[in-house]
């Protein structure tokens, strides 16, 4: 317990100290706002800060820090360091300067932003891979939900009827105005969110049924198949600690937010916030389970352990409200990342979304194509969205140092969190049996690899930066 307090507290500092400082070298200031400058009733909307804080937590908050976090907890309480200082150093700063970026450049998608910055090559790459990542999300935070309202409604009610259910939801979500959905029932998926985190936490905590393992008596890699944490931890965690998925969703808030100055809270703030969830249910992975193998076997990040673990946390009346919780996170990323989807292609085509019928027909495309994705197996999709999440995450980690550097601010704020996942993605690239790990590739080639690739993208940076060229 007194390790998970321990991170706990560090997130909170992290957030009061250091998020602090990355806003003072962003400098906020008393500019019009986009949602101010282009309101147009539809995506660009004045919201409260409070508000606007609600929906960016809910749209990064998917299934990433619940089901990433448990499939972490196969590794031990090691986790724990990597959701925390990840999450400070890496994720928080990720999501805060994309959003403030996005913000000055009148809310335009992150595709756009990394093409300004890192040239017209990467704009047009960063438009497609943008919108397959997005329908991957949309699916993984489809069948999760499903199969999850499936276990608390009667067996007539299966998992098929609620993913048409689900996707009936998206397609309005994505269509109507951002207030007359996202910005009304987010407030009550938060609440319901919050006391899934904080009843699953303290039970973990203060009830003599449960001993959590102390991380100083832990400190190695626990997985029951001998995973190695670099890279793969780094990957599987995903949503909890950093994730390029964040940086879709940020445009989004960045177009309705009131002040430049609200920013550290709402974006800073709510990845901190999807940190401590996190926490909590690789916490919990630890707990409910005597072993790593124990774990897997119940299947790690699935629907069956999030079910198990909320009945055993919080008994009959409190799991069900975990469970909701648990669910309002992915059905709340899912349908903004088709919604992000849709403003990529937007503004990318230029076509005007106060057009209902053309507003309408991408919304349409849209979810066609997620229905096809959606017969691939589950697991397979998963592995793909880890993989090109933390890729996009490396990507937009590079433009938002370019943006620094030409701004002529601290750019190592980002920079070396940038050398480091592009180490850790092209490590797991060479590695992962899914990419080139197929082929058998030794683990220490793939490691010094990775590492090789990661020091040649900053030599590269750095031969820009002292020629004072302009990327």
């Amino acid at each position: 317990m007194v390790s998970f307090l321990v991170c706990v507290a560090i997130l909170i500092l992290g957030y009061v100290f250091y998020g602090k400082y990355v806003e003072k070298v962003f400098k906020p200031d008393d500019r019009m706002t986009p949602a101010y400058k282009h309101t147009d009733g539809i995506d660009y909307i004045p919201i409260r800060t409070w508000r606007a804080y609600l929906i960016q937590l809910l749209n990064i908050a998917g299934t990433g820090p619940i089901f990433g976090a448990l499939s972490g907890a196969l590794f031990g309480p090691i986790v724990y360091l990597w959701i925390v200082f990840g999450c400070i150093f890496a994720g928080a700063v990720h999501d805060y300067l994309c959003g403030m970026i996005s913000e000055r450049e009148d809310g335009v998608s992150v595709s756009e932003i990394v093409g300004k910055y890192l040239g017209a090559e990467m704009k047009y790459f960063m438009r497609i891979f943008s919108i397959i990542l997005l329908i991957m999300c949309g699916v993984v935070f489809t069948e999760g939900p499903a199969e999850l309202l499936a276990l608390l409604t009667p067996a007539h009610l299966d998992a098929r009827f609620w993913l048409i259910i689900v996707m009936i939801y998206y397609f309005v979500a994505t269509f109507l105005p951002i207030d007359k959905i996202i910005g009304k029932i987010y407030p009550i998926f938060g609440i319901c969110l919050i006391i899934m985190a904080v009843g699953v936490g303290a039970v973990l905590c203060f009830n003599p049924n449960f001993t959590m393992p102390e991380l100083y008596d832990n400190f190695k890699n626990m997985h029951a198949e001998g995973l190695s944490p670099w890279p793969f931890m780094l990957i599987t965690v995903a949503c909890g600690a950093i994730s390029g998925f964040h940086a879709t969703q940020s445009p989004i808030v960045s177009r309705c937010i009131k002040d430049e100055k609200v920013g550290r809270k709402v974006f800073y703030g709510a990845m901190i916030t999807e940190g401590l969830i996190a926490l909590v249910w690789a916490a919990a992975g630890v707990t409910c389970y005597e072993s790593s193998k124990d774990l897997l076997m119940a299947g790690a990040g699935s629907s069956v352990v999030v079910y198990d673990v909320c009945k055993r946390t919080m008994g009959g009346f409190g799991g069900v409200i975990a469970m909701l919780g648990v669910i309002a996170c992915p059905i709340s990323s899912g349908d903004t990342s088709f919604r992000s989807a849709r403003l990529v292609i937007s503004d990318w085509l230029k076509i005007d979304q106060k057009n209902i019928f053309k507003r309408m027909l991408i919304s349409i495309l849209l979810l066609v194509v997620a229905a096809i994705v959606l017969g691939i197996d589950y697991n397979v999709v998963w592995r793909y969205f880890s993989f090109s999440n933390q890729s996009l995450a490396t990507i937009v980690l590079w433009a938002e140092t370019v943006y620094l550097y030409q701004n002529k601010r601290n750019y190592y704020i980002t920079l070396v969190p940038a050398v480091f996942m592009t180490s850790v993605v092209s490590t797991y690239f060479i590695l992962a049996k899914e990419c080139l790990g197929h082929f058998g590739i030794p683990y220490n080639v793939g490691m010094i690899a990775g590492i090789l690739i990661a020091l040649y993208t900053l030599i590269i940076f750095m031969k820009g930066t002292s020629k004072k060229e302009h990327f």
